[in-house]
């Protein structure tokens, strides 16, 4: 096998990789389970920006806070869209972008999101996360679902 062959076998086993850690996660947030985002975020050294938050989050304590209050056991999707995945990396960081849709529970998403992934002892965690919303200036904010 040549270099080149061996080099893009490596990438494509990274980024299958990667991508599944994500909707691993995905498939228990969307049955109200934050475990999944809990265990694959960095404890060591995280961050997030979200549309929906004021200012960025700084440490897997805050977002463990927040998201155990905002969505753990309150958010349900039937099924989620997980659309056009891709993943860059070097070394031990790789950045996974891709967009995602679901009718939720508590809102329909429509995201960006980047998840930015750094090799630690353990395996592949992500250290920064920001979910965008697509086209903010189509979305009725002021709308919100009742929580049953």
């Amino acid at each position: 096998m040549k270099n080149n062959q061996k080099i893009k076998k490596n990438e494509q086993a990274l980024a299958e990789e990667i991508i599944q850690l994500e909707k691993s996660a995905l498939d228990k947030w969307f049955k109200g389970d934050t475990s999944g985002y809990l265990e694959l975020w960095s404890r060591k050294n995280f961050s997030y920006f979200d549309g929906a938050v004021e200012k960025r989050i700084d440490s897997h304590e805050d977002i463990t806070e927040f998201v155990l209050n905002a969505v753990e056991g309150k958010l349900f999707a039937d099924s989620y869209d997980f659309c056009y995945p891709r993943v860059q990396a070097v070394e031990d960081m790789a950045v996974l972008t891709y967009q995602l849709h679901a009718d939720t529970s508590l809102i329909d998403m429509h995201y960006n999101c980047i998840e930015v992934f750094q090799k630690e002892e353990d395996g592949w965690h992500v250290i920064h996360s920001t979910w965008s919303f697509i086209r903010p200036m189509d979305m009725d904010f002021g709308t919100t679902k009742d929580i049953v």
